[in-house]
């Protein structure tokens, strides 16, 4: 009985060694696929380099715009997942900086994006997914209204219309309506 006793628990260590190696095994396979940079970071990579931008913005609905010029460098960072963008120009009449991160989350299946700059103390964060047909971006996301002190909801196009042009458009929703509040056409600098 001190046999039998002694080889079932061996066997049930075994199963559970077994079982354990597996969940390990496929633990490490999903981290592998969660930390390797594929071909969306490799598509992100190719935005590398110096862009130009002429900006619009919209302060209110049927207000005119204003226009201004920016200037920013992409490249990409913690061994190419994620592209940081440094941005420096003049918006409303002030020097302006911002910065921001875009990566591509792999087991979201979802592109991912952060925002800052020196015309706030807070972070817009966005998640976006890939139109094939149209080369965009669509984000949505939340940021803070300063009005409000509340998050509103944003809403980013982000348009590759070739290698070397590009379109961004915000979007904003203040009292239940969307109004589109920027545009950025972005030329690379050659």
């Amino acid at each position: 009985m001190k046999k039998l006793t002694l080889s079932v628990v061996a066997l049930l260590m075994l199963a559970i060694t077994c079982r354990v190696q597996a969940q390990d095994d496929a633990m490490m396979k999903a981290w592998q696929a969660y930390m390797t940079p594929g071909d969306v970071h490799k598509m992100i990579a190719n935005d590398d380099g110096k862009w130009d931008g002429e900006v619009t913005m919209w302060m209110a609905p049927g207000a005119p715009p204003t226009k201004s010029k920016t200037s920013s460098t992409n490249s990409m960072i913690m061994g190419g997942r994620y592209q940081k963008s440094i941005h420096e120009g003049n918006m409303m009449g002030m020097p302006f900086e911002g910065m921001s991160l875009l990566g591509y989350d792999n087991s979201k299946k979802t592109f991912v994006s952060t925002w800052i700059d020196n015309m706030g103390t807070g972070m817009m964060n966005m998640e976006g997914t890939w139109d094939d047909a149209t080369k965009t971006i669509n984000f949505k996301g939340k940021c803070v209204d300063p009005m409000t002190g509340k998050d509103m909801d944003v809403r980013e196009v982000f348009k590759f219309v070739d290698k070397d042009h590009q379109v961004m458009e915000m979007y904003c929703n203040t009292d239940g309506k969307e109004m589109k509040t920027m545009e950025i056409q972005f030329s690379r600098r050659k």
